[in-house]
């Protein structure tokens, strides 16, 4: 061998490190330079990071590491330092190793090192954002520390279930079907114990199965939502009910459930029953008779609608009986249907109204057969409402709505769409409504109204001069399809700064490049800057 090579030789296995001795890692050379022993500081390094934290952090103190490292070096027969004390004293000590350089690359146990305390409570904001599902299965395959935080039913509180061929053929989505109730089966009593709010979606033979799963694991259940779901018994929703003690709001809307199923449950939920959603179809009287028997005294919100096939039967409702049978009622919505109020008898006293109502929407795309004097029956007794939404109740009058005892409300719709040119409007007594909430409206809509203009004018007018010379809180106007002016518009823009939605649509009176709808306060104001400098010409 030349003695050149022998020389670079005998260099290479004097720096290399002894055998079975540790090479230090880079976290142990940044440990030494950033957080030494006595400093009060740890390291905690990530895929992309390295976090220096106050604390004493893990058992790693640099005097422990050095003395361990030195005691296996002694302990190793073919150590430097062994070799050194078999030379005599006289021999010169061999020149020191050189500091390797740090080593890049993440530490594979950094996930284990965060608390489980700290992991549930970033776990917890995810799934209050998003939802448990997906997150919380694909958390559960980083690490055994994530698997644990993940697997807390605490974390499964609300879920939403769907077979994955939700609408593919018969076959394929009883098969689908099938499928995910097996993996429920482990599912339910291993991460559901603590469920509150369960909702299931486009389930067509399996629902049973699902419900019978959820009554034996589930018993802090508190709702209950079920869309586009077929095969629900009356057994099944009398079993969940008993099952479930806190269960106490129902949605099934949109799915095919018998009467008696449902009757049967809300006999057994009885007083403890708060919130309902209906379907309006050919069993909905029978839904609608249970509740008038008093057997839901505590129901706080009752809400029907019509179904994706539409029924045109007008709903027949007696106010006075639901009155007395749901005295609690805060929300009631009678959505995209014919209510037909039921006209009281001649001798037939006034009812007790709805103390705690706090929302009445009675809105509908056509003509409804709602008057004044219906409206006064079902709110005479209301004075908390704050949302009153009548878009498409044609028959309602401004002086109507004065009379309402209600002096705080704060969304008003009364909208009128697609239907302006086969009614005969009232062209005055818009003033009547802002005078009275004009300090407490935050949403107004007017779409399609017949006032003139002096009228708006007059109306709106009524923002610019609040009691105490406070702000209005007026925060969303709609005025689509109106008659009102750029002088009207550019005065209320200046009386209400918190204005973030103005939908101009469709305003005969106004000029051209300004009748569109404006979101945000940056292009209210935009707008109002272009009523400034545009001609008053309409066109």
């Amino acid at each position: 061998m030349a003695p050149g090579a022998a020389r670079r030789a005998r260099r290479r296995v004097r720096g290399a490190p002894p055998a079975g001795v540790r090479a230090r890692s880079a976290e142990d050379w940044w440990w030494d330079r950033l957080a030494p022993s006595g400093s009060g500081y740890h390291l905690l390094q990530s895929d992309s990071m390295l976090l220096v934290l106050p604390g004493s952090g893990p058992a790693r103190a640099r005097a422990h590491r050095r003395a361990a490292r030195r005691a296996q070096r002694l302990r190793l027969p073919g150590s430097r330092a062994t070799a050194a004390k078999a030379k005599p004293k006289s021999a010169p000590a061999p020149a020191p190793a050189p500091t390797p350089a740090p080593q890049q690359g993440p530490d594979p146990g950094w996930g284990d090192r965060i608390p489980l305390e700290i992991l549930l409570q970033i776990f917890g904001l995810l799934v209050a954002a998003d939802g448990p599902v997906p997150f919380l299965g694909r958390a559960a395959r980083v690490c055994r520390r994530w698997h644990e935080a993940a697997s807390q039913p605490a974390l499964w509180h609300t879920v939403t279930l769907s077979p994955p061929l939700a609408g593919r053929p018969t076959k394929a989505g009883a098969k689908a079907e099938k499928k995910l109730l097996a993996s429920l089966e482990w599912f339910m009593p291993n991460r559901f114990s603590q469920l509150q709010r369960l909702t299931l979606i486009h389930w067509k033979s399996q629902v049973h199965a699902v419900l019978k799963l959820v009554s034996e694991s589930c018993p802090r259940l508190t709702f209950l939502k079920l869309s586009d779901c077929h095969g629900v018994t009356p057994d099944t929703l009398t079993g969940l009910a008993r099952a479930c003690p806190q269960l106490h709001s129902l949605d099934i809307q949109h799915s095919t459930v018998e009467s008696t199923a449902v009757v049967s449950f809300l006999e057994e939920v009885g007083p403890r029953m708060r919130k309902l959603w209906l379907t309006c179809s050919s069993q909905t009287t029978a839904i609608l008779g249970a509740l008038l028997s008093s057997c839901c005294p505590q129901l706080q919100l009752l809400e029907v609608s019509t179904g994706i096939n539409r029924n045109n039967t007008p709903l027949q409702l007696p106010v006075e009986a639901l009155q007395r049978a749901c005295p609690r009622l805060q929300v009631l919505r009678l959505l995209n249907l014919g209510w037909l109020p039921k006209p009281p008898g001649r001798a037939a006293t006034p009812g007790p109204g709805f103390p705690s109502l706090e929302e009445l929407c009675l809105a509908g795309p056509t003509c409804s057969f709602v008057s004044d004097e219906a409206l006064g029956r079902l709110l005479h007794s209301s004075p908390n409402l704050r949302l009153l939404d009548l878009r498409g109740c044609a028959r309602i009058t401004p002086a109507g709505l004065r009379d309402l005892p209600c002096r705080e409300l704060e969304q008003l719709y009364l909208g009128l769409y697609g239907m302006s040119d086969r009614l005969t409007l009232a062209k005055e007594g818009s003033p009547l409504l802002t005078e009275k909430w004009a300090h407490t409206l935050r949403e107004l809509d007017l779409s399609g109204q017949g006032f003139s203009e002096k009228d708006l004018e007059q109306a709106l007018a009524a923002f610019s001069g609040t009691p105490g010379g406070s702000q209005p809180a007026l925060c969303s106007l709609n005025l689509r399809g109106t008659r009102v002016t750029p002088g009207t518009v550019s005065s209320v823009i200046s009386s209400c700064p918190g204005l973030r939605f103005l939908n101009l649509e469709s305003c005969r009176c106004l000029p051209r490049g300004l009748k569109r709808a404006y979101r945000g306060p940056e292009h209210v104001q935009r707008c109002l800057e272009q009523l400034l400098t545009s001609p008053a010409s309409p066109s």
